[in-house]
């Protein structure tokens, strides 16, 4: 079985090039973050074609995420329990569902912005609850929580740590978050190095961050005993951030010596 997770930075120009990738990588299951784009209006019609369903969830505005399926896709969630507001609205950036027995969350966790930002708190208030939905659905079938976390765990998941002073993702708070929720039982899927000594799958788009590796691994994959054990392979699959038009992220791909469930 083999799970991925991509920040596509919105999906409708971006939606050839996940074809395409779903096409040549064939996952059984892709997880998608940052739709720009409501429920309503994601492609359906074109990722069918491939195989796939769709469980999508947004609301047209900086965020929406999606579980893409070929092994069958039950028990659709959409949002948190407990899930916080942000000037007064809720923002789509969790969607959890069930494929092929394993149980997968796709989610996308607010950026923070500035430490003192309303906006980071309202990050922590939120991963807050993203830990108290996972605490409520962990049981010893296979689980992942998968996507854009927008906190690298360590100082080694960021190119210079210098360069991140006084800002978010990095901050003790955020990775104090991280390390309750993997309290939990979860552990840190990390993906094999394939051309550099660390696995990053975010560059930003000024020049020469991607081809120098000036990255961020903010992009992650946790999952319990279940998960994680039957983990045969992972990576960073950097030629989907190549080219124009790329995202700024690139997928996370994990294969697992898993069967599909059949129901």
């Amino acid at each position: 079985m083999r799970i991925a997770t991509w920040n596509v930075n919105s999906i409708v120009p971006r939606l050839p090039r996940v074809l395409d990738w779903l096409a040549h990588s064939a996952p059984d299951v892709l997880c998608l973050q940052e739709l720009k784009n409501t429920t309503e209006a994601f492609p359906v019609e074109p990722v069918r074609e491939l195989g796939y369903e769709v469980a999508a969830y947004g609301l047209g505005r900086w965020n929406g995420v999606a579980i893409l399926s070929r092994i069958g896709l039950a028990g659709v969630t959409r949002g948190l329990t407990g899930e916080p507001r942000f000037d007064g609205a809720t923002e789509a950036r969790a969607i959890g569902a069930t494929c092929g027995g394993v149980r997968v969350w796709s989610v996308y966790v607010p950026n923070g912005r500035e430490p003192d930002n309303p906006h980071y708190a309202y990050k922590l208030e939120w991963l807050e609850a993203l830990r108290q939905t996972v605490s409520a659905e962990l049981s010893d079938a296979p689980f992942a929580v998968l996507g854009d976390f927008n906190v690298a765990p360590s100082d080694q998941d960021v190119w210079d740590i210098t360069a991140f002073a006084a800002s978010t993702h990095v901050t003790e708070p955020e990775r104090a978050a991280l390390e309750r929720l993997r309290a939990l039982g979860l552990g840190d899927v990390f993906p094999r190095p394939l051309k550099y000594d660390h696995p990053f799958s975010y560059w930003d788009y000024r020049a020469g961050n991607f081809p120098n590796n000036r990255g961020m691994r903010i992009d992650l994959v946790y999952g319990n005993p279940a998960f994680t054990d039957a983990v045969a392979d992972s990576y960073v699959d950097r030629e989907a951030r190549k080219g124009k038009g790329a995202s700024d992220h690139a997928p996370v791909v994990v294969d697992l010596s898993l069967q599909p469930a059949t129901a």
